[in-house]
């Protein structure tokens, strides 16, 4: 606890060195809206969306898998009194990205929460190219100069209670900026800042790089990704293993193939993404046998 204080005080020392205002919205007690004041506010393109499969109805089977996840993801979190949650995968193509915002934007529907999904790939950001946003700085650009956290935060127009801090430019030494004291002050203020905030972080594979293992201890769990016929064992072994210091909440067993009426409405190729298939559970999981 006492560190945790330390930390928020650093942070708050750095903000008013540098006249730094995080991100604050006018919440209207009546409503809930929230009106962005000094967050970016960007239009999205729904047709783009549907395309690059982020999920905004909600009237359709692969919505209601979301909001499962959701649920039992929130259930979770509740248990500790967590809001801080690394999305991660053992291998690229797992469709962990498309997974974190996707739950994320779940979670911002939430009567109760406001969501800030955070891509913390420094390597290779991918968020804003979901939302086919511009981005001339980020997150990396933060850690590594002096850019204000107010000025680089984005609001997607027309999902309420939703930001997103993009990565910026992509960087050679993301593992050293991810594990900074800095990146270290930063998380705590995401966290402590806003009671109801739930913060989701989209990692990089965990063995593809050190990136999502350096990071890992500023949450409070992770959440694993896995691609369904794309995932091997030993991958998932391995990933396991390196997750053994840390809570992991469960897995996502995504890009399993069904058919699906509804299907048609991503306008994706059949088995791409057709439903998700969560496995969480108190426990880590899997648990393998050892020989």
């Amino acid at each position: 606890m006492e560190r945790i204080k330390q930390a928020l005080e650093l942070a708050r020392q750095e903000r008013e060195k540098h006249g730094e205002v995080v991100s604050r919205a006018n919440v209207d007690p009546v409503d809930q809206s929230i009106e962005y004041t000094e967050t970016r506010t960007v239009n999205l393109s729904p047709d783009g969306l549907r395309e690059k499969r982020i999920i905004l109805e909600q009237s359709d089977s692969v919505a209601d898998a979301y909001r499962l996840l959701r649920t039992q993801v929130l259930q979770r979190l509740n248990e500790k009194n967590w809001n801080a949650l690394g999305v991660t995968s053992p291998n690229g193509s797992s469709g962990k990205t498309i997974t974190a915002i996707n739950l994320a934007i779940s979670l911002a529907r939430e009567v109760n929460n406001t969501v800030l999904l955070v891509d913390a790939n420094l390597r290779s950001p991918k968020v804003h190219n979901y939302f086919d946003i511009y981005v001339e700085k980020g997150l990396s650009d933060y850690l590594s100069g002096d850019v204000l956290l107010s000025e680089i935060l984005i609001h997607p127009n027309g999902i309420d209670k939703f930001v997103i801090l993009p990565a910026g430019h992509a960087i050679a030494n993301s593992s050293e900026m991810l594990s900074s004291p800095k990146m270290t002050r930063l998380v705590e203020e995401l966290k402590q800042r806003y009671p109801s905030r739930i913060v989701l972080f989209d990692l990089p594979p965990l063995l593809e790089s050190s990136d999502a293992l350096a990071f890992l201890p500023n949450t409070d769990a992770a959440l694993m990704v896995i691609e369904d016929g794309g995932t091997k064992e030993l991958e998932l072994r391995q990933a396991f293993e390196l997750l053994a210091s840390h809570e992991v909440i469960g897995t996502v067993l995504n890009k399993s193939y069904t058919r699906d009426r509804h299907y048609g409405n991503l306008s994706v190729k059949p088995g791409l993404l057709s439903q998700l298939l969560n496995k969480l559970s108190k426990k880590k999981l899997p648990v393998w046998n050892k020989q």
